[in-house]
């Protein structure tokens, strides 16, 4: 116990305030929050942090959805464009550019500050760090392999059943940026969906005690959730993702695996459409 200051002690000296018995312990004197109280506050983080990041852009998707359901147009008349470009003078659209990347991260630093209570390293907790690169780079483009080519196919049948939108990919203005920026762009959405919908949402969920079953589809479900403007494809294409990429971690507890397939995939899509033919894409249905 900490004894009582003096009466005259000034209200701003640190020795007056409380103090704290461990990293993990509450203000001395009260009581330990109960298990309801606990659980109530981490779904109330888990809607605060979902609704900062890709749960908002999932309702967005619904109603994105619906919007593009009702215009008139078909589904498969309809086009949308992934790195549209924020303005026609090059200076102020990388600008835009980086300010975009930069915010979209800042939901993955919250979600790790969270994690990373009472003084424990959320990036090894979800095994986020680069002790292992080899390796994860392997099982990174193994992962890229196995989920991006069928994808691909299922993008096509979707496009040519008009279940899906023409998504392109880069409307980049030309640049000696254009490229590096797509490789960010590429990484930032990596980093954003993994560590959210996968590392973080996945061990919150384990706190609170869902079943395995549970905590896999609604991890997939959200990522599929708001990739939903692009189609119905889309949606469902990225629903398996998550589930294969959810299963990954629960098997093994390593995001940085997932980041690193997830970067590759989008790499491949953004630069190579930025590079390859508008005629060779046209020939493989891809528009």
């Amino acid at each position: 116990m900490t004894a009582q200051p003096p009466a005259d002690q000034r209200a701003d000296d640190p020795a007056a305030l409380p103090t704290l018995d461990g990293p993990g312990d509450s203000v001395v004197g009260a009581p330990p929050p109960s298990q309801r109280a606990y659980r109530r506050r981490i779904t109330t983080e888990i809607w605060i942090v979902l609704g900062l990041s890709l749960g908002k852009s999932g309702l967005y998707a619904v109603v994105n959805i619906i919007d593009r359901l009702t215009a008139g147009p078909p589904l498969g008349d309809q086009t949308t464009t992934l790195n549209p470009s924020r303005s026609p003078r090059p200076w102020l659209d990388l600008t835009y550019q980086l300010l975009q990347v930069g915010f979209a991260l800042v939901p993955v630093a919250l979600a790790l500050y969270l994690l990373s209570a009472n003084g424990k390293s959320a990036v090894r907790r979800i095994g986020l760090e680069l002790t292992r690169p080899w390796r994860d780079l392997a099982v990174g483009v193994g992962l890229a392999a196995v989920i991006g080519i069928p994808g691909l196919g299922l993008y096509a049948v979707a496009r040519s059943l008009g279940l899906a939108v023409e998504v392109q990919a880069s409307a980049l203005n030309a640049a000696w940026w254009t490229i590096p920026v797509l490789l960010l762009a590429a990484l930032q959405n990596a980093l954003l969906e993994e560590v959210i919908v996968v590392g973080y949402l996945m061990e919150r969920l384990r706190e609170l005690r869902w079943s395995v079953p549970a905590i896999l589809i609604t991890s997939a479900l959200v990522r599929g959730s708001y990739h939903l403007y692009q189609g119905w494809g889309a949606f469902v294409g990225n629903a398996i993702m998550g589930l294969v990429f959810a299963e990954y971690y629960r098997r093994k507890r390593r995001v940085m695996p997932l980041v690193m397939a997830h970067t590759i995939m989008d790499m491949v899509v953004f630069v190579g459409y930025a590079l390859i033919p508008a005629a060779w894409i046209a020939a493989i249905g891809l528009n």
